[in-house]
């Protein structure tokens, strides 16, 4: 069974949650799991188990995500919030060993930058040279796919058609209302946040979809983006179930309250579609 495939360590039933975190924080590690739970035997020996028991056994042990799923959407926040660069490059590690490549660790965090900055996106490309550079199988980055003459054309029309098939209407109405204060705000939303990234080849677009929505729900100060994105995901292939569940991840990284916010746009967002269907 590859990576893809595989959601899940142990059956959600087990009675003991820490043994199935455990050793599901152990597979995903790639045995590095003390560098987690190690450090705190001395001072917070019950976070350790809380750590094994809940973020593990129980979030990342649910069948809604697959691993490499669940790795890029963790490198994306961790890489936004811009204050865990430790666990990101534990999490950037993590994702190597479960079937992510290096050209779509990478990608994730190119695509981080339309979201929390430039700075959050360099300073997660630094975390990942660290950690590529540790990996001795593979000694080097790879590098980003270069733009070919006709997408470089028209920055303007392709990053239209992405923002329409992506996120429809409700993209649209971002754009509609930026024209009367900030006219090149709302282009630059198009050229560059759609038309160079988005249309990069590194990530299929349910997977930006999904990052993105991780992204949104862990800065927690992106409702109405959350809830375009939250629109994306399911006009490009992914489900109201994933959309739950990438939401329902963030809990251990972003905190309770961001997840819960994440849940109410999401609420909102399945009504509006399914009122939409019904009409």
């Amino acid at each position: 069974m590859n990576s893809e495939q595989r959601t899940s360590a142990a059956p959600i039933g087990t009675d003991d949650r820490y043994e199935r975190g455990l050793a599901l924080l152990r597979e995903v590690s790639g045995g590095k799991h003390e560098a987690v739970l190690g450090g705190l035997s001395d001072i917070a020996p019950d976070l350790a188990r809380y750590t094994a028991e809940f973020a593990y056994g129980d979030l990342y042990a649910r069948p809604g995500l697959s691993y490499r799923q669940r790795q890029l959407t963790i490198v994306a926040a961790l890489a936004a919030m811009g204050n865990a660069d430790p666990q990101l490059r534990f999490h950037i590690d993590a994702a190597l060993n479960v079937g992510c490549t290096r050209a779509e660790i990478v990608e994730t965090l190119i695509h981080v930058c339309v979201f929390a900055g430039f700075p959050a996106t360099l300073n997660g490309l630094n975390a990942a040279r660290e950690v590529f550079e540790a990996a001795p199988e593979e000694t080097s980055a790879p590098a980003a796919p270069a733009a070919t003459e006709e997408q470089a054309g028209d920055r303007f029309q392709r990053g239209r058609a992405a923002l329409e098939h992506i996120d429809g209407h409700a993209g649209q109405q971002v754009i509609d209302s930026l024209k009367d204060i900030a006219p090149d705000l709302a282009r630059y939303v198009i050229e560059f946040s759609f038309g160079d990234i988005y249309s990069r080849p590194g990530l299929d677009l349910k997977t930006r979809e999904l990052v993105t929505v991780a992204i949104c729900t862990a800065l927690g100060t992106a409702g109405p983006q959350l809830r375009v994105h939250l629109h994306g995901l399911l006009n490009v292939g992914g489900s109201e179930a994933e959309a739950v569940e990438v939401i329902t991840q963030m809990t251990a990284y972003a905190g309770f309250p961001a997840a819960l916010n994440g849940i109410t746009a999401a609420r909102e967002v399945f009504a509006q579609r399914s009122a939409g269907a019904q009409g």
